[in-house]
Formats: structure tokens, sequence, C-alpha cells
């Protein structure tokens, strides 16, 4: 029987999107054996530009999350780099629950001593700052590099290749050569068409987050692990109307 993966994006996805944000998986990478489904999340689309933002994701995240395992899903995966609703889905959920960020930097540190995140603007740094904070990595960070580009929530980079690639290439370099990162992570999943590109043109390893999540997700339901409910308790009374209306 197939293992099923409910992937979240933190946001709706248009018809338009959706293909776009499915195609972070590339076909070589799936298994026949493991069914994933995405959904998008909430009510409104966001840029995650704030803290305002990031808390309308944590409450849409955990609103299409709560219902994965009486859905019949093995793992949950959620796909933002803000790593929205992990914690508490944790605590609601005894299946997995993996996210960018968390799977991202562990792996980093798995490969190289400090990594650098490259991202669009920096009006994402609250997500990293949060994330790296919570996971006591800060020390592992060598450097945020933004190349000042405001994000497209519905085209992503597409159409915006040689501009946006050059850049994203130029500040790559500089956190290789300038500030001593010998890993480098994408600021974002909905960065993950630059991925192949700047792998190909650089010295050090690449993450792709929403890959990498995915991936850890697959490696816990082969070695039958999940979250510590030491960690991650249940909560005493279950209350998921506050979140679903």
């Amino acid at each position: 029987m197939k293992k099923r993966i409910k992937m979240i994006f933190p946001v709706p996805m248009s018809e338009y999107t959706r293909p776009l944000v499915e195609s972070q998986l590339p076909k070589a990478l799936m298994r026949d054996d493991i069914e994933v489904s995405f959904m998008g999340a909430g009510q409104v689309l966001t840029l995650a530009d704030s803290y305002y933002d990031m808390a309308i994701m944590e409450h849409a995240v955990i609103a299409a999350g709560i219902t994965a395992e009486e859905e019949g899903y093995d793992a949950v995966c959620i796909n933002t780099m803000s790593d929205s609703g992990l914690a508490a889905l944790r605590s609601r959920l005894s299946i997995p629950v993996l996210s960018p960020a968390i799977a991202s930097f562990h792996t980093a540190c798995l490969l190289g001593h400090k990594f650098s995140i490259i991202t669009m603007w920096p009006q994402w740094y609250p997500l990293y700052r949060k994330t790296l904070k919570e996971y006591g990595l800060e020390s592992h960070l060598a450097s945020v590099r933004s190349i000042d580009v405001r994000p497209d929530t519905q085209a992503l980079l597409e159409g915006k290749e040689d501009i946006v690639f050059a850049k994203l290439l130029e500040a790559s370099k500089r956190a290789i050569e300038e500030d001593g990162a010998d890993v480098l992570i994408l600021g974002s999943t909905t960065m993950h068409q630059a991925h192949a590109y700047l792998a190909e043109h650089l010295s050090v390893p690449v993450l792709n987050p929403g890959v990498i999540a995915y991936k850890q997700c697959e490696l816990l339901l082969d070695l039958g692990l999940s979250h510590s409910k030491v960690a991650y308790p249940n909560p005493e009374k279950i209350k998921d109307d506050a979140f679903i209306y």
C-alpha cells in the first residue's frame, strides 16, 4: 500500500500557480510507493513580509494540517521556510510533520561548517531569525544575503530567469568568498526554479529546502520514526474549531 504525504503550501493555490509549486518535486525524485498531495492553505495570499503575515500563515497551515491523520495521510510536509505550524501540528498529530527550515538547516550542518541563506528580499529576514533562534543554529549561520527583488506569488521566478538567476549567483558567490559559507540554502521553496542553475555554477552544496523536507519525510516513513511526544505533547483537549471556519 502506498504511503501518503500531505504537502501544505502556506497560501491558496490557483490553477496557474499549482503546477509551478508542484514542479519543485521532479519526477525523478518521486517514488512509486509514495503518493504526494499538494494543497494550498488559508483564504488570502501573503508575501510573508512581516510578523503579521507569519501569524496568518501559521493559522492557515495548522487548519490545513489538523485532519491529515484522520484523512489517512502518513506524514505532513509544510512547504514554507517560516516552518509555519510545525510545532502545533507536531503536538496535534502523531504522524511525522516536517518543514523546510528545520530540515535544510540541519542538513547543511551535516554537509559543512557554515551555511548562508540566499533569499529574494530583506522582508523575509524575520523568518530566518525566528527559525534559527528556535533551533539553536545561529552559530552555524555565515550570512543571509538578499537580491532585493520583490517575490511574485503568481509566477514565482518564471520569466525572470535571466535577471534573477544572475543576481542569485552573484549573492551566492559573495556568501562563499566573503562570508565563509561552505553550504548554501535557498531562502524560499518558491525559489526552487533557480536550484539547478546555482548548483551547476557553484562549488558548494546548494540545498533546495522543499525537496530536502520532502525527502526527510520519506526517510522518517521508511524508518518508522516520528517526532517525540515528550518534546511535542498532545493537548489535553482538542480545540480544532479554533482553526476551522
